[in-house]
């Protein structure tokens, strides 16, 4: 014998092993095209935009939802010969109003600029440390160690032969 028993917010249901075993009568429902909340995509099968799309990433809705969607629509449906040119202006828009919402629209490109000018610094250095004098000027040959070329030639030899 089957039954339910509610406790609190939970709906627990018994059923016999005999319930198993008859075969279910549930009727499955065909999944709704037009059903906003079904997963789509970001571009819907009518060709619309899906404000909905998760990886939008919550762009449309909030303080400057009204500019992104004007900004991302104009873009999508642009014609011209380079894509989104005529939407310069909306994008413009949507980003003065990201900038009065820091908390809410963080600039990533302070912290990468940053980031980045550090990298350069540090990762291109101009001069081998190894070789350079402590003055800053050229190496002093006589300290210099020379690797001998395969054909046993000196090394102003092939400087001057190419």
């Amino acid at each position: 014998m089957s039954y339910c028993r509610q406790e609190g917010k939970d709906r627990i249901i018994f059923v016999t092993k005999e319930d198993h075993e008859a075969p279910s009568n549930a009727e499955l429902i065909a999944d709704d095209p037009n059903d906003p909340y079904e997963e789509q995509g970001l571009i819907l099968p009518g060709g619309e935009i899906n404000w909905n799309c998760p990886c939008l990433g919550g762009m449309a809705s909030g303080p400057c939802g009204s500019q992104f969607k004007e900004a991302f629509s104009c873009f999508h449906y642009s014609k011209e010969e380079v894509k989104g040119s005529e939407c310069i202006d909306n994008f413009r828009n949507m980003q003065e109003c990201m900038q009065k919402y820091p908390e809410l629209y963080p600039q990533e490109e302070d912290g990468e600029s940053s980031s980045q000018a550090e990298s350069n610094t540090t990762a291109a250095p101009t001069e081998d440390p190894a070789t350079a004098s402590p003055d800053g000027s050229a190496p002093d040959p006589s300290t210099s160690e020379s690797v001998p070329s395969s054909d046993s030639t000196s090394p102003t030899d092939s400087q001057t032969a190419s």
